[in-house]
């Protein structure tokens, strides 16, 4: 439940025409009254005896009873209170209760005293009131409405509690605007999904990502379609810009324009240059590692070194400065915008929604000092520049590489949000780690099938000295990992890494103790990525030489040629008693 105060007006008869008309696009049906200050306040919506004026005169009469010195120079206060979109339709009854719950709160009235405020509960739409106040009460005084934004605020999450609605954390003035309802009925009008402030806000957010440049930012914003106006000074230094939708128009045929900081905060041009002002433009060695690849298997090159960033940042975010963590948050945001745009279509929907839910996480009133992401942020800029990934191969099982990395970010954002007592971030951080989650399954089921394989048909002995190997690197570890579908994998791994000159029980040593593996699913999944990354071994082992790493049985049960993986069902307890 979203209650919102509403500028202050000087036109009683003004804002009760607005809410009893059909409002601005059509939107308004049935306006009703549903509450007020006596219960028996004329109603023009359903009297059709009642008139606008004969509200209107009722509500002023304390206003027009003290002298003019006296009165307020706005005397008519506007409550809009809102419910989500997956909460139940309210009845009548109950939005009226909701409507005197809200004024009692907000000190517009009191009924226990009865010298209130008068008011009336206006509802022209299934999902929201509005509350209209006069503001002097019947005994001639002024209400007292200092903080009465925050009182509301406080009587919305006891009414969500009561009212069985979906529970909103307290927010805290970093949130993006949400659309109004004239904006939403537009949007249906025209086939959107979604309103115009809400596509042009994705489309900026995406074109801002791994940007270094105004020149850079604007070329995309044209790329992506969109329409832009820029602001200048009288000096010719840019200030500002607008963007809109070609086909976005208002009832004149003019694309309706939006401002960067009306779309988020944190689109405003300063805000945005914020990102790139660390970054070393003037550096030639700089500019060169950051130039576009458009080698062979640029994608997944991108994908290991958005990887490895993102690990890098996890420790940053647990141990840095708050400052400096902030300023990673915010730039995991463009990394999850980056892979989005780039991943193959069977992970990007989730990725998608993974980058819109973190896109909340990305900003609270601790001010990120940039420069210090630069490492994510180049991480970004290298996914958009490598282009778009196969989804097999390579490509696919980096892609998983790196979603793994990131949700450890993201999970490490939203505990720190947590501890903070940032909760609408800590909750948004935790949802779009779930989209990750999601996300990870799909990429990394082919790639660790093919491991799985591998290290199922490994030969007894070479499988006992992995599990030894094991044991004796991970003594805490290791019985969870052996009773894990993934141990197979891990194994596999184990051995190329192994067969690559690495030291196997360092490596597993070193990539274990590097961050607590309490959130992960499965602990011998995380394993196998950063081993494949720490050791630099190939994501995607398809087209490894089997006997040469893994000790094959292959040669003496016959060849295997088998895709699928339906020795992942045993159960852990199988797979060890296999090694013992």
């Amino acid at each position: 439940m979203i209650p919102r105060i509403q500028k202050r007006g000087q036109r009683t008869i003004g804002l009760i025409s607005y809410l009893y008309g059909p409002g601005k696009f059509e939107e308004h049906t049935d306006p009703h009254l549903v509450a007020s200050w006596d219960g028996n306040a004329p109603d023009p919506g359903r009297d059709p005896s009642a008139t606008l004026k004969q509200l209107q005169q009722l509500l002023d009469q304390p206003v027009e009873n003290v002298e003019q010195a006296d009165r307020p120079k706005k005397h008519v206060w506007h409550l809009s209170v809102r419910n989500a979109e997956e909460d139940r339709t309210l009845s009548d009854e109950e939005w009226g209760e909701v409507a005197r719950h809200m004024v009692a709160a907000a000190g517009i009235d009191d009924p226990e005293e009865g010298a209130g405020c008068r008011w009336a509960a206006v509802r022209h739409a299934d999902d929201h009131i509005h509350i209209i106040a006069t503001l002097v009460r019947e005994d001639g005084f002024k209400p007292d409405l200092d903080h009465d934004a925050a009182r509301v605020q406080a009587q919305a999450r006891a009414l969500e509690v009561e009212l069985g609605l979906r529970r909103l954390n307290k927010g805290d003035g970093t949130g993006t605007k949400r659309p109004t309802s004239a904006e939403r009925h537009k949007a249906e009008r025209q086939g959107r999904e979604r309103t115009a402030r809400e596509e042009l806000r994705e489309t900026v957010r995406r074109s801002v990502t791994g940007a270094r440049s105004d020149e850079e930012f604007f070329d995309r914003l044209a790329a992506a379609g969109l329409l832009i106006r820029k602001r200048a000074a009288p000096s010719g230094d840019l200030l500002g810009y607008k963007v809109a939708l070609p086909d976005d128009l208002n009832k004149d045929g003019e694309p309706v324009f939006y401002p960067g900081a009306r779309l988020a905060p944190d689109l405003s041009l300063p805000r945005i240059r914020e990102r790139w002002s660390g970054d070393a433009r003037d550096n030639p060695a700089v500019r060169q590692q950051q130039a576009p690849r458009t080698r062979p298997g640029a994608p997944a090159s991108a994908r290991r070194r958005t990887a490895s960033a993102a690990w890098q940042a996890v420790l940053v975010v647990e141990h840095g400065d708050d400052a400096v963590a902030a300023a990673h948050i915010a730039a995991a945001g463009e990394v999850l915008d980056a892979l989005a745009q780039t991943s193959a279509a069977y992970t990007r929907r989730e990725l998608r929604d993974a980058a819109t839910a973190f896109e909340r996480a990305s900003r609270s009133h601790v001010r990120a000092v940039r420069g210090h992401d630069r490492a994510l942020r180049r991480a970004a800029r290298d996914l958009v520049q490598g282009g778009p990934a196969l989804g097999r191969g390579e490509d696919g099982a980096t892609t998983a590489m790196a979603i793994d990395m990131l949700f450890f970010l993201i999970t490490a954002a939203a505990h720190w949000h947590a501890r903070k007592g940032h909760a609408q971030q800590a909750e948004a951080a935790a949802r779009a780690a779930e989209h990750l989650r999601t996300a990870y399954l799909a990429a990394a089921a082919q790639p660790l099938g093919v491991l799985y394989q591998r290290g199922w048909r490994m030969s007894r002995p070479m499988l006992q000295r992995q599990t030894v190997l094991l044991r004796e690197a991970l003594p805490e570890l290791a019985e969870q990992i052996l009773a894990e579908p993934g141990w197979y994998a891990l194994a596999a791994t184990i051995a190329e890494a192994e067969a690559a000159g690495h030291d196997p029980a360092a490596l597993l040593s070193d990539v274990a103790e590097r961050r607590e593996l309490g959130t992960a699913d499965s602990v011998s999944d995380v394993l196998v990525w950063r081993m494949r990354r720490t050791a630099d071994l190939p994501a995607d082992a398809s087209h490894l030489p089997e006997n040469s790493t893994t000790g094959s049985r292959s040669a003496t049960r016959g060849t295997t040629t088998r895709t699928s993986t339906p020795g992942r069902r045993r159960s852990g307890e199988e797979a060890s008693r296999k090694t013992r």
